[in-house]
């Protein structure tokens, strides 16, 4: 039983690939945003992960994040995810990525609980 409160944190390292330069949302050698906004959904995922039914997932519907500042090659980012609400399937959380001098980036999550074979058979 998912139950509000819930959190999990993530962390990675700033490199070339995780860059704006790199990811083609910019031109620095910053921590992207996409990078970010990939951290705190994995924060999410893995936030909720032990607690779902056999066969099932999350998937993320929404995100509304800020970045509020750069953070440069070689720097440890954290993101951690707060489970804040729970309405049937669907999931909110609160989200934030820190370095080591404070908060990068903050906002909320949406994301869905799904069946991992159902969903998948929408491909088709």
């Amino acid at each position: 039983m998912l139950e509000k409160g819930v959190s999990a944190s993530c962390t990675t390292t700033v490199t070339a690939e995780n860059t704006a330069a790199a990811m083609g949302s910019g031109d620095l050698s910053v921590f992207a945003t996409p990078a970010m906004v990939a951290l705190m959904e994995h924060a999410a995922l893995e936030a909720v992960a032990a607690e779902l039914p056999e066969g099932s997932t999350t998937v993320g519907a929404e995100l509304n994040v800020t970045h509020l500042k750069p953070s440069g090659l070689g720097t440890e980012i954290t993101a951690t995810a707060v489970l804040t609400a729970v309405e049937g399937r669907k999931l909110t959380f609160n989200v934030g990525a820190r370095d080591a001098g404070g908060m990068i980036g903050e906002g909320t999550h949406v994301r869905y609980i799904v069946d991992r074979a159902k969903f998948l058979a929408k491909l088709g």
